[in-house]
């Protein structure tokens, strides 16, 4: 029998704070840096979606780079819900 190789325990970079479903838009509080053009990987109970950052904004000003502790804006496909973690897509 093959044995799977061990995937590394993935980081979390943020945390899902409010999702605002008329728009399609949810607000994360960042644990690390995140910039436009990379891959997220958003998970929770009932949530598992990967998007890139099209853009993103703090403050209703968009955006190219937000680090830890920054609040930030970005617009998703799907519904996402507080709670949910985010992480590197790989």
């Amino acid at each position: 029998m093959t044995q799977q190789p061990e995937v590394p325990e993935q980081k979390p970079i943020g945390e899902v704070t409010h999702y605002f479903g008329k728009i399609g838009v949810m607000a994360i509080d960042l644990s690390d840096d995140l910039t436009v053009g990379e891959g997220i990987h958003i998970k929770g109970h009932t949530t598992d979606l990967i998007v890139t950052v099209d853009s993103m904004q703090i403050e209703h000003e968009s955006v190219a780079k937000a680090g830890p502790g920054d609040s930030i804006g970005i617009k998703v496909g799907e519904k996402v819900r507080p709670g949910d973690k985010v992480y590197r897509a790989q």
